[in-house]
């Protein structure tokens, strides 16, 4: 795995390094199905405006360009909205608010600012797919996380986001099982969050213990 990839899906993961995003990571990770959805959302939010923003930095001038850079990513927001309303009406309607907000989103602006806004599209574009996806990927173990322990399912409502197929991905993995009520209740969400940093931290300090050995070593 190159640099460039470990870097942002790892070693500076949007949600458990930079902690940006927690809104959404948090309200809408109660299922795996919902984490899922809002993370695709977020993927294509990420990689559309850093696109944007990198192909529009030359002719930008620098007093408007935060201004711009929020039109942009609520028009983007706007447009997946509509579609999401089109064609996962169901999923539109459980993840609610939630998706216009990713408007406010700071992991959004901050690529934009950081990096499209100083980068060619081509590059920004692929550092909005590794960016969006390591975030996706810790919304959707939290959903995993408290949907197992708040339910006993896993892939609940899979239809929502995969039609009639969803229906065969559906799990019941505890049955007569009456629930963890916190575990899909806010608390939950932050349970979850802190248990997935603590482990990101105590691998970051393996790792670092590991090549100071190896440069005493050697």
């Amino acid at each position: 795995m190159s640099e460039f990839i470990r870097t942002r899906l790892f070693d500076n993961n949007a949600a458990l390094v930079q902690m940006l995003g927690l809104c959404p990571l948090l309200a809408v990770s109660n299922t795996a199905i919902n984490a899922l959805g809002m993370g695709l959302a977020t993927i294509a939010v990420v990689v559309v405006t850093n696109f944007l923003v990198s192909i529009i930095q030359p002719i930008t001038k620098k007093e408007i360009r935060i201004p711009l850079f929020v039109l942009l990513i609520a028009s983007v927001v706007t447009t997946l909205e509509m579609m999401m309303n089109a064609y996962f009406h169901q999923l539109y309607l459980t993840l609610g608010i939630f998706i216009p907000l990713i408007v406010t989103n700071c992991l959004i602006m901050a690529r934009a600012e950081a990096f499209a806004s100083k980068n060619p599209w081509w590059i920004s574009i692929k550092d909005g797919f590794f960016v969006g996806l390591g975030f996706a990927l810790v919304m959707f173990v939290i959903g995993i996380m408290r949907e197992v322990i708040g339910q006993g399912t896993l892939f609940s409502q899979a239809h929502l986001l995969f039609g009639d197929l969803g229906h065969y991905i559906e799990l019941t993995l505890i049955s007569n099982y009456n629930g963890f009520l916190i575990a899909i209740l806010p608390p939950g969400a932050f349970f979850a969050l802190g248990i997935l940093v603590a482990i990101k931290n105590r691998s970051d300090q393996k790792v670092a213990s590991s090549q100071k050995q190896t440069a005493v070593n050697d």
